[in-house]
């Protein structure tokens, strides 16, 4: 899972933050449950920049990346610099239409 300061389009993947230790964090989700899956465990996001969430993206991990599917968190966070981002085991959820 990547996080995003500004959520992308179809076509053009959203800003990823960028600064302090930040790197994206592995998603393991649960199994589908009437379409939707979530996450099965924490994501914790150390050492973020100071900065605003707003959404995330999912991408793979192949040579050449591609991204999955994107979208806004119900709720921007704003963090300071050194702060910690955890969205915790079943915190996000996504369902396909």
């Amino acid at each position: 899972m990547a996080l995003v300061t500004a959520v992308g389009n179809d076509t053009t993947a959203g800003t990823e933050v960028t600064g302090g230790s930040y790197t994206r964090e592995n998603l393991s989700v649960a199994a589908a449950v009437n379409g939707a899956v979530t996450n099965s465990a924490d994501l914790t996001f150390t050492g973020m920049p100071a900065c605003t969430v707003v959404g995330w993206e999912i991408w793979d991990s192949a040579d050449t990346p591609v991204r999955w599917s994107y979208g806004p968190f119900d709720a921007s966070k704003t963090v300071a610099d050194g702060d910690e981002l955890k969205v915790v085991a079943g915190g996000w959820s996504f369902s396909a239409s």
